[in-house]
């Protein structure tokens, strides 16, 4: 359901560029009778300020280097939430900040995996940034997904890759063109995907924003009731149980 600004309950229809929409609206991902793929971009303003997901799903913020990824989870996410960018500036500060950030980089790295494994022992919805270009971070995360229980978002920022230089630098640190490029070749292909109506292996659902709908949003929150999981009583000795 979609909350409404006077506190009213309104059905959740299939958002997308142009759709009528409001402010101080919450979307439930996923939602009855919704596609998996909420397109919010193109809305000029009129998108949601509110994301919720089911207590202990996963959700992947994803884009360009750049593009607003640590600066969307650090505004809105209300629960537990890891990115490489806090641990690298956590090192940034310790002792080994004077020496060139190539020399630490894979304790850096350590220190985040490290911190994420965690964060996903902890059982609670998690806000991961992902860079898109480790394939294996992404099946890490599918296969917690799976062993919950519960499910695995995919948020993906689209803007321009000017702008997404232009955030390099301004927050005055920006990656190599042969990163730049990597990345840019995998968020293109996600797109793509998620465009056509597609998810990545293991994805529940993915959020589409360009950079307006992403500067509206307010909160990105886990506790809405998930799925009824059933669970079978245990068959009497010898019988199988059934699939």
């Amino acid at each position: 359901m979609v909350d409404g600004a006077d506190g009213s309950d309104r059905a959740v229809g299939a958002y997308g560029p142009g759709r009528s929409g409001g402010p101080n609206q919450t979307i439930n991902i996923p939602a009855p009778r919704a596609p998996a793929v909420r397109d919010l971009r193109g809305r000029h303003g009129r998108g949601p300020t509110r994301l919720a997901f089911a207590a202990g799903d996963l959700v992947v913020v994803s884009g360009l280097p750049g593009s607003g990824k640590s600066t969307l989870i650090a505004r809105t996410a209300t629960g537990p939430r890891v990115d490489s960018q806090d641990t690298r500036e956590r090192w940034e500060h310790g002792a080994l900040g004077r020496l060139p950030y190539a020399l630490y980089r894979p304790l850096v790295r350590l220190a985040h995996y490290a911190g994420l494994r965690r964060a996903l022992r902890s059982g609670e919805g998690v806000v991961v940034h992902d860079c898109g270009t480790q394939k294996w971070v992404r099946r890490w995360l599918v296969r917690e997904a799976r062993r919950r229980g519960t499910e695995l978002h995919l948020v993906l920022l689209d803007v321009p890759v000017t702008t997404a230089l232009a955030g390099q630098r301004a927050r005055g640190r920006g990656v190599s063109r042969y990163a730049f490029a990597r990345h840019r070749v995998t968020v293109t292909r996600l797109l793509a995907l998620a465009t056509s109506g597609g998810l990545p292996e293991g994805c529940g659902a993915a959020v589409l924003l360009d950079r307006p709908a992403a500067d509206g949003l307010d909160a990105i929150t886990f506790g809405r009731p998930g799925p009824t999981v059933r669970t079978l009583p245990a068959p009497p000795a010898g019988v199988p149980r059934p699939a």
